[in-house]
């Protein structure tokens, strides 16, 4: 697999709005079948009980088990179809990070895991998710750059 692609596909989430406007300390890192998306918690991020809202925890699995997934497909924009998450403990501070693999795929259909660990390694969230290739080709106009 070809590195370039791997820096693409990172520039292109790094590069997002929701990424540059929204969560401004995300960091990513995408080899072959593996992605790596991490967080520094802030306040902002937080429901009425002052810890991480379920949303951000949504957030980042799914962009790490869609960018494990999009790391194998050099030529299109991947989908998620469906994805399930379980929160497992609440988080309110510190740098967290999600971590997603593929677990399985085909010429169709892929899916993934990802596992969202706090900063002192203990897991606190995880999810699977269906993904499949769409027809939007990778190109700058879409960030992949």
């Amino acid at each position: 697999m070809n590195n370039s692609h791997f820096e693409k596909l990172a520039n292109m989430y790094l590069g997002a709005n929701v990424n540059t406007m929204i969560y401004d300390t995300t960091t990513c890192e995408i080899s072959e079948g593996y992605a790596e998306i991490g967080l520094e918690i802030s306040e902002k991020y937080f429901h009425a009980l002052g810890a991480m809202h379920g949303s951000v925890y949504f957030k980042l699995l799914d962009d790490a088990a869609f960018f494990a997934v999009n790391s194998l497909v050099t030529d299109v924009f991947v989908l998620t179809t469906s994805f399930n998450i379980n929160l497992t403990r609440p988080a309110n501070k510190g740098k967290i990070k999600a971590v997603g693999k593929i677990k399985f795929k085909s010429r169709d259909l892929f899916v993934a895991e990802a596992k969202l660990y706090n900063e002192d390694g203990k897991e606190i969230a995880f999810g699977t998710g269906n993904f499949a290739k769409s027809k939007i080709a990778l190109t700058e106009d879409i960030g992949y750059k």
